[in-house]
């Protein structure tokens, strides 16, 4: 038989027991190596990771239920739907790992336990060599500059001089009022050229705003969502 075809037949009645248990441990296994590559170099909670681990089994055995079954299949369908609304959004990472364990589920529960194999693994590979990579990482000389000034000050090219001077790219993001309107709170995105600089970059700022109140932070990126 060829390794990459179902093991299973298409009737879902006549699925033996023989059958169904191996399905059931590619797809535990398989589960487990998703949740393994899931927590590497990654922050993860106990009762997140087990559901990884466990899902490619229960999804295995729905589509063994529903396959051949048109009606069965779309009111199954229907009622996954449902789990969208009910579920906190997670990051971009559980969601992708989600998905994973899903199709791993799905092919398993139609019998391509090999091909279940095999993507696990060249997804794992690729996932892990993208995380010890630095591919997608922010440049670490990108901050956060949040600058406070008086209303009587134009903030829109105030500081442009000096920010060409000591930063390869400058974003104003966010501008609030402060005390009854009397002041502004500029908030930047900048990438500093020299961090050694960052010091006198700071106390030649503090000179065109009146030495009011300057902070200056690493970049703070927001939870990934899809």
């Amino acid at each position: 038989m060829d390794l990459f075809t179902s093991i299973l037949v298409t009737d879902a009645a006549s699925v033996s027991i023989g059958s169904f248990l191996i399905c059931t441990l590619v797809s535990l296994v398989l589960g487990l190596l998703v949740a393994l590559q899931y927590m590497y170099r990654s922050a993860y909670k106990k009762n997140f990771v087990i559901t990884l681990a466990l899902m490619p089994a229960i999804v295995q055995m729905v589509i063994m239920l529903v396959n051949g079954n048109l009606g069965t299949g779309v009111a199954v369908m229907g009622a996954f739907s449902l789990v969208r609304f009910r579920s906190v959004p997670g990051s971009s990472k559980e969601i992708t790992s989600i998905f994973l364990v899903m199709a791993v589920g799905l092919a398993t529960g139609m019998g391509y336990l090999a091909i279940a194999a095999l993507f696990v693994i060249v997804i794992g590979l690729v996932n892990i060599a993208y995380n010890s990579l630095s591919f997608g990482e922010q440049t670490a000389n990108t901050r956060d500059l949040k600058i406070m000034i008086p209303e009587s000050l134009d903030y829109s090219d105030i500081f442009e001089d000096l920010f060409q001077k000591y930063t390869r790219s400058s974003e104003l993001q966010e501008v609030r009022t402060a005390n009854m309107g009397s002041l502004y709170k500029l908030n930047y995105r900048i990438t500093i050229k020299d961090p050694n600089q960052e010091k006198k970059f700071i106390d030649e700022l503090r000179c065109r705003n009146g030495n009011l109140e300057i902070s200056c932070c690493r970049a703070a990126y927001g939870k990934e969502e899809l």
